[in-house]
């Protein structure tokens, strides 16, 4: 028997709580602690069509189920009045590796996942009292980070900073009314990233959106947006002379992230071992050590994350009998 579950119905389990938080946060140690066999993304690029789509999977030792995702992103979609990311996610048997389930999620578990990640990397190498937040990019992460982040930090003042200034008017108007604070539409990433004490970068930009003359001490950043290789939101340098630079998986972000570009400009060598997020999580290593470090997070997405809101959305759908039974 195979369950189908469909977006519409996720999305009555599933938003970004703080229930979510800890689920994601044991997922980031079990990695860190060696028991997750996670093996490395499979990506194809549509380049003529702007678009890409990314499998990732992973199996935490003892479960038994273990989640295949597909997802995709088509970012010249917004002009054709279509969300720009989509996905499904399957579970299957550890045991019998037969498939048991079917999330429709559409992306919106990716979605999710991703945005509680930002708010865990918040949580663990932010430091407490902050004032300021700073968002580049004003799409769907862009609104998901802020509101996960809401849940472990109170900034009072948001800066948002976008190519295309209206799509900042938008954004402020959608988010505002759930989200308690001061909006201020920037006219550049410099006047957010010198103001903010938390900047989280979340486009798709393939040259560097945040310059290393523009950190300060006390900040920390939280970049998701560079998950393929091409893609660079930082200035390497800033991955070369922060105080601490944290990977989701080294082995990832060495390949896909910032830190890859790094490497690739002989910054910092591809020998050197970093601290990975569930190392801080689980206390192997302290993290922000003083409130003047500057602080980096690179987030590429892991499989690990997907198997873990998999297993929590198909527990809560079935909890309340949501899905279709196929025979």
């Amino acid at each position: 028997m195979t369950i189908i579950v469909k977006e519409n119905e996720i999305k009555q389990c599933v938003n970004i709580s703080e229930d979510i938080i800890p689920i994601i946060e044991n997922a980031f140690v079990s990695l860190s602690n060696e028991e997750t066999v996670m093996p490395p993304i499979l990506r194809l690029d549509i380049k003529e069509n702007n678009g890409e789509v990314d499998v990732k999977t992973a199996y935490i030792k003892g479960l038994d189920s273990f989640a295949i995702k597909m997802s995709s992103g088509f970012y010249n979609n917004p002009s054709l009045g279509l969300p720009s990311t989509g996905g499904v996610m399957f579970l299957v048997s550890t045991k019998t590796g037969k498939l048991e389930t079917v999330l429709l999620d559409g992306g919106y578990l990716t979605d999710v996942r991703t945005a509680i990640a930002g708010a865990i990397a918040a949580k663990h190498l932010a430091n407490e009292n902050i004032t300021d937040v700073g968002i580049i990019g004003a799409g769907m992460q862009a609104k998901l980070q802020l509101i996960a982040l809401m849940l472990v930090r109170q900034p009072s003042t948001i800066r948002i900073w976008a190519r295309d200034y209206k799509k900042v008017e938008e954004y402020i108007k959608e988010v505002s009314p759930t989200v308690n604070g001061n909006f201020i539409n920037c006219k550049s990433p410099k006047d957010v990233t010198e103001n903010s004490n938390i900047l989280i970068t979340t486009t798709p930009s393939t040259t560097p959106l945040i310059q290393h003359e523009w950190l300060h001490k006390g900040l920390h950043i939280t970049a998701m947006g560079s998950d393929a290789e091409h893609k660079n939101e930082l200035d390497p340098r800033i991955i070369q002379f922060c105080d601490l630079y944290v990977a989701d998986r080294q082995s990832q972000t060495s390949i896909l992230g910032e830190l890859h570009h790094a490497i690739k400009a002989n910054l910092v060598s591809e020998e050197k071992k970093f601290t990975e997020l569930g190392d801080v999580i689980g206390k192997k290593d302290k993290g922000r050590s003083s409130e003047d470090q500057i602080t980096v997070c690179d987030l590429t997405g892991t499989g690990v994350q997907d198997t873990a809101i998999a297993r929590y959305a198909f527990e809560i759908a079935m909890r309340n009998n949501l899905g279709l039974q196929l025979n």
